[in-house]
């Protein structure tokens, strides 16, 4: 939740973001989305039938650009290479660095931006569970595309699956091809430098870093210009749904700290006037207040001989305990 700031400066949080509870939960954001990824699998011959249909669509509507580019990669290192590393690395490099960036320098927006990548990435992974899909690499020969990253396997640390490192590959899931994170978190980088790099460069790279992303998925033959396109939708969806997580998360939370609250409250036996003095006795039957051991007054009830007060206009009585019974009576007359 942002209270509004003076006209002039920006809204600042009113509960300050720490590093050491944000890192804690993106790793778990990542971790569980990891997980999913993995326990999502779907069955290889549905994998490969919608593989098969989306090749199917670009043909027929002109926009398969996975073979041209595949071919060009394939056939001239100096672009496959560079291509293999891009692909292999700065899908998890970027991202990070950026986020770290933002908290360190845009703290104002950190949140925001976060929410957004973390809404994105569940939503892709809904893509996965619902659309498993074949990548263009893992397609037989016949349909002529070549896995780049095992073709160069040699130059880096990568295998034959995917940018899972060698005797790794089985940590991930190759039939989640659609949509292409890789061209949803490069947007996300894109539109981040853009509107706060703040600079010439920054903006160049914001429209650069995904325009390559985009070519280098479909050159390393890794997902399909579709798989691209659904990753550019997921984050626009991603980012319809932002302040609406935000808003639900604030509430979450103002309820888990008004119940907190609550019980810390209802467990404390506390005094508004004196919380540190001790609790007065109080015996069976009671409704009045105690005024000695063992005796007790009703409303509006005097001990014998006890004189009335009388006040001067606008005097609070004196309720100190000469009042009560110390007083001497006076001498008979």
């Amino acid at each position: 939740m942002r209270h509004t700031e003076p006209s002039g400066t920006e809204a600042i949080p009113k509960t300050r973001l720490r590093w050491w509870t944000e890192l804690p939960l993106i790793v778990l954001v990542y971790a569980c989305y990891s997980a999913g990824r993995l326990t999502v699998r779907g069955d290889v011959s549905d994998a490969v039938d919608h593989g098969l249909a989306i090749l199917r669509v670009e043909k027929a509507l002109f926009l398969n650009a996975e073979h041209p580019l595949n071919r060009l990669f394939t056939r001239e290192p100096w672009l496959g290479v560079p291509a293999d590393f891009w692909y292999a690395s700065l899908h998890y490099l970027v991202t990070p660095v950026l986020l770290i960036w933002i908290f360190r320098s845009r703290t104002v927006r950190y949140r925001a931006a976060r929410t957004w990548l973390m809404t994105s990435t569940f939503i892709g992974l809904i893509g996965f569970t619902l659309l498993p899909t074949c990548p263009p690499r893992l397609l037989d020969a016949s349909h002529g595309f070549v896995d780049t990253m095992a073709y160069y396997s040699s130059y880096g640390w990568w295998g034959g699956e995917a940018s899972a490192p060698r005797g790794l590959g089985g940590m991930t899931n190759q039939y989640a091809a659609m949509p292409s994170l890789h061209v949803g978190w490069s947007l996300w980088c894109g539109v981040v430098l853009w509107r706060y790099g703040g600079t010439r460069a920054a903006k160049v790279a914001g429209v650069v870093y995904p325009l390559v992303t985009t070519i280098v998925v479909m050159g390393t033959a890794n997902h399909y210009f579709l798989d691209a396109v659904a990753g550019a939708a997921v984050m626009g969806t991603g980012l319809l749904l932002t302040p609406y997580v935000m808003r639900t998360s604030d509430r979450a939370r103002a309820l888990l700290v008004a119940r907190f609250t609550t019980r810390t409250a209802s467990g404390t036996a506390v005094t508004a006037d004196a919380p540190d003095a001790p609790a007065a006795p109080v015996t069976e039957g009671a409704g009045s207040p105690i005024v000695s051991v063992g005796c007790q007054t009703s409303a509006g009830e005097r001990f014998p001989r006890q004189r009335e007060q009388r006040l001067e206009p606008g005097a609070e009585p004196d309720t100190s305990p000469s009042d009560a019974g110390d007083e001497t009576p006076a001498p008979a007359r």
